[in-house]
């Protein structure tokens, strides 16, 4: 025997007789089967041979040492086994009797497997079904999908939500399957060991193979997001991030900062930034910062002047998504105000602008190329200043240009 060749492996298992004829194929060819794997199945090169092979099923224990025996006595070698499928073969030559001579008695060896497979079904199916309806809350509950797939809160979990639905998908057919087939054992109706695989099974089996490393692949988006995204506290003086910050909006020297937020792991959270990556945005900031101005009060007479500013700011890896990210903002921030009062408004600069204003509290969303910013402001500047603030930061990130959290700091 030679060198190990690997082949992909029908992901319908339960196809007995297809399974069988393949590998009488592959061992015509040169090909003999040496293991099953979940995804591959490997052969060992050599000469062509015309063998036989058959499918045994043991679902309560291991094949037993002395029925191993027993089937070598007939002609039939142990070569390998996936969880309850065992593999013999035997050359042609040999003509060695069948493992199971009785059809209907065959059926009660795969009684219990077509109970473990509707069982899988069952639970599989009911899983889908809670999975379907917990992410169908987070991605559509507020009517806003962009805003969770740019934040990236459920992506590896909807890829692992469609693994599980296929997965679901797969047990039934074997179930029904399973079934069938007994219902023909039990029939008298022998095992079709001529059946053979389409090429459509095969790139069926290939796609659930890529399928499955798109799986692992997508495990590694929460990683690289635990990893990357940090909270730190926004420093007094400028820093060159593309966020608006409370000082350029005010224009005030006498303005200071508001250190009464609240404090965690040295992190003021009421002046701080937070840089997160995501796969369709892999800048984001997310900023809060509260000041003061000594002597000076709210025009309503409410107390002392408490200016603040909440930012979020991404550059998006497809700017085409701008749009929907602007409208699914607004959706998100606009809590009980009307819709008609968040007004477009053209500018020169931007791709896009809305505006939203009540008293001292303004709300600004704008685009531009491949950057996205909104602006919440509480405080008695203009909005004319709050959108000249943005026009300068979005310029940082409309284009090509990629801001890492390093590069910044």
């Amino acid at each position: 025997m030679g060198k190990s060749v690997y082949k992909v492996r029908p992901n319908d298992y339960w196809r007995i007789g297809e399974h069988e004829n393949w590998f009488e194929e592959m061992a015509a060819a040169g090909l003999h089967l040496k293991k099953l794997g979940r995804m591959f199945i490997s052969f060992k090169k050599g000469e062509p041979k015309q063998m036989k092979y058959r499918i045994d099923i043991s679902i309560d224990r291991k094949i037993s040492d002395d029925q191993l025996e027993m089937y070598a006595e007939s002609g039939w070698d142990y070569v390998t086994r996936d969880k309850f499928f065992y593999v013999f073969s035997s050359p042609v030559e040999v003509n060695a009797p069948e493992l199971h001579t009785d059809s209907a008695e065959q059926s009660y060896t795969i009684e219990k497997l077509d109970n473990k497979l509707a069982g899988n079904a069952f639970f599989t199916g009911v899983a889908t079904i809670l999975m379907i309806g917990m992410l169908s809350a987070i991605w559509f509950l507020e009517g806003t999908p962009i805003y969770v797939l740019i934040e990236g809160w459920a992506i590896q979990q909807t890829i692992l939500a469609a693994f599980i639905g296929y997965t679901a998908y797969t047990s039934l057919r074997a179930s029904f399957s399973i079934r069938t087939l007994r219902k023909n054992l039990m029939e008298g109706k022998p095992i079709n060991r001529h059946a053979t695989w389409k090429s459509s099974d095969r790139l069926r089996s290939a796609f659930v193979v890529v399928f499955t490393i798109i799986i692992g692949l997508s495990a590694v988006i929460p990683i690289v997001q635990l990893v990357k995204n940090t909270t730190e506290t926004l420093p007094e003086e400028n820093i060159d991030l593309p966020i608006v910050r409370l000082a350029d909006i005010e224009r005030n020297p006498d303005l200071i900062r508001d250190e009464l937020g609240y404090m965690d792991d040295g992190v003021d959270w009421g002046n701080r930034y937070t840089f997160k990556w995501g796969p369709f945005a892999p800048v984001q900031y997310e900023t809060d910062e509260g000041g003061l101005v000594p002597g000076k009060m709210w025009s309503d007479g409410s107390g002392r002047y408490s200016p603040s500013v909440h930012t979020k700011v991404y550059q998006l890896t497809i700017p085409t998504m701008a749009d929907s990210l602007i409208a699914d903002l607004v959706k998100w921030y606009q809590f009980d105000e009307n819709k008609e009062d968040y007004v477009e408004m053209n500018h020169p600069n931007l791709d896009r602008l809305i505006v939203y204003e009540e008293a001292d509290m303004k709300k600004i969303f704008a685009s531009k190329g491949k950057g996205v910013i909104f602006v919440r402001y509480y405080g008695d500047a203009d909005t004319n200043t709050i959108v000249d603030e943005i026009e300068k930061k979005i310029m940082l990130i409309s284009g090509s240009e990629n801001i890492s959290e390093n590069e910044d700091k």
